[in-house]
Formats: C-alpha cells, sequence, structure tokens
C-alpha cells in the first residue's frame, strides 16, 4: 500500500481540526448545562465550588476558540495550496482525492464562519 498523498494527509489534517472544534462546542455546552444545574440545584454544601470550577472550565474552554480558529484556517490554506498542486498535475490527479479535498474546505468554511 503506498503512503498517503500530501493531498491525502492536508485534507485528514482539516478533518480532524473541524471535529476537534465541533468537540469544543458541545463540551462548552455540556459545561453551561451544569452551570445552570448548579445554580437552579443549589443546597449542596460543595455546589459554590463546584460552580466556580464549571465556570473556569467554561472560561478554558471558550479560550480554545481564537487558537482553534488560526488552526482551521492554516489547515485549509494548507489544503487549497496542495489541491492546486494535485489541479496542475494534469492527467495523474487523483479525481477522488480531490472531492474529499473540496468536501473537507467546505466543512472547515463552515466551523470557520461558527467560531467567528
Amino acid at each position: 500500500m503506498p503512503p498517503p498523498s500530501q493531498l491525502a494527509i492536508a485534507t485528514s489534517s482539516v478533518l480532524r481540526l473541524v471535529k476537534e472544534e465541533a468537540s469544543y462546542h458541545k463540551e462548552l455546552q455540556q459545561q453551561e448545562a451544569r452551570i445552570e444545574e448548579l445554580q437552579k440545584g443549589g443546597g449542596d454544601e460543595n455546589a459554590e465550588f463546584q460552580l466556580k470550577q464549571e465556570k473556569k472550565g467554561v472560561e478554558e474552554t471558550k479560550a480554545m476558540f481564537p487558537s482553534m480558529r488560526e488552526r482551521i484556517k492554516a489547515a485549509m490554506e494548507n489544503l487549497e495550496a496542495q489541491l492546486e498542486a494535485e489541479k496542475e498535475s494534469g492527467m495523474e490527479s487523483n479525481v477522488e482525492g480531490i472531492t474529499k479535498a473540496k468536501e473537507a474546505i467546505a466543512k472547515a468554511k463552515t466551523s470557520y464562519r461558527e467560531i467567528a
């Protein structure tokens, strides 16, 4: 089996970053739900500490979004460059790889807009 092409590597990198960004959004929603639950319940003697820890976790998760945005942008630019190089190769080009790369770019652009 031949090693993966640069286009395949760049495509998988973009897709991985988009998945990672989606998991941060999911984590943020879960943390915010736990904060709401702690604010409603409140009776536990440890609730104040837990609330403080959850709020700290939310801030740390939110702090990840600017760096995720930059990483997605850089990976997207790299993938677009690899896509151009693949297109220039003419008849030898990998149609399936190009299609996957274009889909990954579309997902990344959608994700990039959601972060903004």
